[in-house]
């Protein structure tokens, strides 16, 4: 039985990718075999921040490296592709569609936001993560000669829909 908490007595989740024997903890894959498949997708994002003045030079191209939309945008693509490869735990997905885009926000911000769709017996919600991730560092590796003082921060789930658990949105979060 998992754990309570003391302050509100409800069982506390239990994590799905472990187990502990009398040996200690063994990480596992889930068994996802047996479950039906369902049309899943989910949007993250990431943003940077970039010191005064420096967004708008890198956005417009002017940085050492050029154009940094197009690079970025592939990059979370691919790396959205390869998330399997890159995060032990999860299950290689055969993905329908990927989209990353990435805009302006605010005087010194640039938000990465990366969309994953399937139908499959598992979610895209590392999927999603791993490409507005990805995205965001290309977009540092594209501009640190500028600065070095760029941030990448807030890489978060906005929305996730399908399966067991069905949809979920970020309270207080656009999905757009």
């Amino acid at each position: 039985m998992p754990a309570r908490s003391r302050r509100s007595r409800k069982p506390l989740p239990r994590l799905s990718h472990g187990e502990t024997t009398h040996a200690g903890a063994r990480a596992i894959m889930v068994d996802v075999g047996k479950k039906p498949a369902s049309e899943r997708a989910a949007l993250a994002r990431a943003a940077l921040v970039f010191p005064r003045g420096l967004r708008d030079v890198a956005w417009r191209g002017a940085g050492p490296k050029g154009a940094l939309a197009e690079v970025a945008r592939v990059a979370g693509i691919l790396a959205a592709k390869r998330t399997a490869e890159l995060i032990p735990m999860c299950h290689g997905l055969a993905l329908e569609h990927v989209e990353v885009s990435l805009a302006p926000r605010g005087k010194n911000r640039l938000e990465v936001r990366c969309r994953a769709r399937t139908t499959g017996r598992t979610g895209v919600e590392m999927e999603a993560m791993v490409g507005a991730s990805v995205a965001a560092l290309t977009v540092y590796d594209m501009t640190k000669a500028l600065s070095k003082g760029i941030v990448i921060e807030r890489v978060e789930l906005l929305a996730k829909s399908g399966g067991k658990s069905g949809d979920w949105t970020r309270p207080g979060r656009a999905a757009r």
